[in-house]
């Protein structure tokens, strides 16, 4: 294998992709081609770019281009039904008395299988990850449960399985190490990215994949490697033997924000010696007592925290300032439906027509009854692809309100914090059905992104200041992260808590 260290904003996966679309313009042919993946997004983004370069069928003809799960489930010809489900969850919790179906995720396989979030399940699931036992991963963790009921919980989950031949993920995996040999066609060039965020398991499947290529890259930055709660282990990519390669030039971090990184990259004791260089622009760096001392009128910003408990305090800021965010779930500040409703409000005022769909949801915000809208017409009785005025809500859909009412007093039942948030918005002029300039994340959930402003906050929870004084690499690593992901303007938030805080 070769390592390819991008350190941030060098531009690491668009190096990949070049060194794709060479390989096929020399002629190699794209099924002989792996470009592998944690997320669909990045896999497809190099599916997509590639078909496009070269007048290819993303999905017919770069069969290789994919999330690592997604080869296992392709290759071995894994269904749906073998796997466990969100009932064979609940099937298994009533035998045994435990409740195991917490909240799906999605493993982003092409599959629509699920696994679950309870903590006895995340720490089976970790063990064989990180290839240790579970009794090591109890000893370790902070789950709130006897080792006995996890013993049993365990031993009861592989019985399960066993019993109705079915697999979860992580086993998913495990047989594709297994089975590699025979299902794994021949490659004349493997792609690897974000390697630093490997397991040990997945690190087995990268062997395999080299096994079975002629040339086999790998790309990430140790540096920034924030997974080892989740069983990724560093070491593996930093001791890699082989030949490497380090990107010389970031086209993201200013000059005074890249000094900064350096010293925090300095700190990490376990790291492969690299030096890039930062873009000609000097950028600034501003330490604030609070997000109130910061004006975020104009511009693009990115907030960050360590903890996700820190960011709803952070709303509520964004949020008594009248500023429009989007939130780490991907959602608005305010809700889609409520903007559409206010929009949809507002332009019946200005004698416009709007849509079914806003005309609903106007009507979702009104008291019926006789209130704003006449008793039996709350729903509106129409065809999905007509247009209403107010006149026409007013004569043949039961509207009460009236034009000379405002967007709160006819839309009676928006709640009144709502209501005090979007006036607030009006009053900043926020276009509140826009996309919002603000994104609020934490450290871990901004990983791969950048803005012109970063604010990030230095406070640690109480966990990672334990984290910090046993292992303090990974929290360097995940402030290089949060520093990194400026274009201009870092501001340094001081902490609540200087006693349980990272001093940048």
């Amino acid at each position: 294998m070769f390592r390819i260290f991008g350190p941030p904003g060098t531009g690491k996966t668009t190096t990949l992709l070049g060194m794709v679309e060479k390989s096929l313009a020399d002629g190699v042919s794209p099924s002989r081609i792996g470009f592998f993946a944690f997320t669909k997004k990045a896999a497809n983004e190099a599916k997509e770019r590639a078909a496009a370069r070269f007048d290819l069928d993303p999905d017919k003809d770069l069969p290789y281009f994919r999330t690592i799960h997604s080869l296992a489930y392709r290759l071995m010809g894994i269904k749906d039904s073998d796997l466990m489900s969100h009932e064979n969850y609940q099937q298994l919790s009533g035998a045994i008395g435990f409740d195991l179906t917490g909240t799906a995720f999605s493993e982003d396989a092409e599959t629509t299988f699920k696994n679950t979030d309870h903590p006895i399940l995340r720490l089976i699931h970790l063990a064989k990850t990180k290839k240790t036992t579970l009794q090591h991963e109890y000893n370790h963790s902070s789950v709130g449960f006897l080792w006995h009921e996890v013993q049993y919980v365990a031993e009861s989950y592989e019985n399960y399985k066993k019993a109705f031949h079915l697999m979860d993920f992580t086993d998913l995996l495990i047989r594709f190490v297994d089975e590699a040999d025979f299902v794994m066609p021949e490659l004349k060039l493997c792609f690897l990215d974000e390697a630093q965020d490997l397991s040990p398991l997945q690190w087995d499947i990268a062997n395999k994949l080299d096994d079975k290529s002629e040339k086999m890259y790998v790309a990430g930055d140790d540096d920034q490697a924030i997974y080892r709660w989740a069983g990724a282990d560093v070491n593996w990519f930093i001791s890699l033997p082989g030949g490497a390669e380090v990107l010389k030039q970031s086209y993201r971090v200013p000059k005074a924000v890249h000094a900064l990184a350096e010293r925090i990259a300095s700190r990490i004791q376990n790291r492969f010696p690299k030096t890039y260089l930062p873009r000609d622009e000097m950028g600034q760096i501003i330490r604030v007592p609070g997000i109130y001392s910061i004006d975020m009128s104009e511009g693009q910003w990115l907030i960050m925290a360590q903890a996700r408990y820190m960011l709803y305090e952070i709303e509520t800021e964004l949020k008594n300032g009248g500023y429009l965010f989007e939130r780490q779930s991907g959602g608005r500040s305010i809700p889609e439906k409520m903007s559409l409703a206010i929009n949809g409000w507002e332009s019946l005022r200005r004698g416009k027509t709007i849509t079914f769909a806003a005309a609903e949801a106007v009507y979702s915000y009104m008291t019926g009854n006789g209130v704003r809208i006449k008793r039996g017409h709350k729903k509106i009785n129409a065809e999905e692809d007509d247009v209403f005025d107010l006149n026409s809500l007013q004569q043949h859909h039961g509207l009460l309100a009236t034009i000379d009412m405002i967007w709160h007093e006819a839309m009676d039942r928006i709640p009144a914090t709502d209501r005090a948030y979007v006036t607030a918005l009006l009053r900043r002029g926020e276009k509140f059905n826009a996309k919002p300039r603000i994104a609020v994340s934490t450290i871990h959930g901004s990983k791969g992104g950048e803005a012109d402003n970063v604010a990030i906050f230095t406070d640690l929870s109480g966990a990672a200041h334990r984290d910090f004084l046993d292992n303090p690499d990974d929290t360097h690593r995940v402030f290089y992260v949060g520093v990194t992901r400026t274009r201009k303007n870092l501001y340094v938030i001081e902490p609540i808590h200087p006693m349980q805080s990272y001093i940048i």
